[in-house]
């Protein structure tokens, strides 16, 4: 006779393995920040950068104004075969007429880097190159325009003879000198985009 407890045959059951339950986050889901990426649209500020250029290139008609007002004449000697000599120390207005072209135009070359700078919404690399290219020509057609008026301003005598005294036009030759203003244009333009700590120069704050 069997001893201990006698399990009935079909009534055991069967073990179930159950999964273990998957850890639930009931915090928010946490997305990254978007970090918008400023970029420059070529389309859309070329033409600005255009009338930059034209708008700077006019400033050429009152820088070369003013030199012509403001440029020393030099007075010179009429010496054999009709060639003119300088008197004394007048050769030095020649030196004189360059320094206040440069002077002019490197004073234009600020201000026009200053006023390009406030025009908040166009800031920006293309906007730079039309104020540089159109500081070129401004200082080209400044130099062209005025020697055609100083020497307005000052004719030459119809048949001078040797030794008269004539007063000779003021002249500018060294065409270095229009790299000034533009140069002027790119630092002070440069130097305020570089203490601008904005990804996007600050045009859309």
């Amino acid at each position: 006779m069997p001893q201990g407890p006698v399990e009935a045959q079909g009534t055991r059951a069967m073990p179930m393995r159950v999964p273990p339950a998957e850890p639930q986050d009931d915090s928010p889901a946490v997305r990254p920040p978007r970090v918008q990426t400023s970029r420059v649209v070529v389309k859309a500020a070329l033409l600005p950068a255009l009338g930059v250029l034209l708008l700077v290139s006019l400033l050429g008609v009152p820088l070369g104004g003013l030199w012509s007002l403001l440029a020393p004449p030099q007075e010179s000697v009429v010496a054999g075969g009709g060639e003119l000599v300088p008197v004394l120390v007048e050769s030095y207005h020649r030196f004189d007429a360059l320094a206040i072209f440069l002077l002019l135009s490197s004073a234009t070359g600020v201000l026009t880097g200053a006023a390009l700078w406030m025009l908040r919404g166009r800031r920006g690399p293309l906007a730079l190159i039309g104020a540089v290219l159109g500081s070129l020509l401004a200082a080209w057609l400044g130099m062209r325009l005025g020697v055609v008026l100083a020497a307005g301003a000052y004719p030459m005598p119809e048949n001078p003879q040797a030794g008269d005294v004539v007063v000779v036009a003021p002249k500018l030759s060294n065409l270095t000198a229009v790299v000034c203003q533009p140069l002027a244009v790119a630092l002070v333009y440069g130097l305020a985009a570089s203490w601008n700590s904005l990804d996007d120069l600050g045009r859309r704050s």
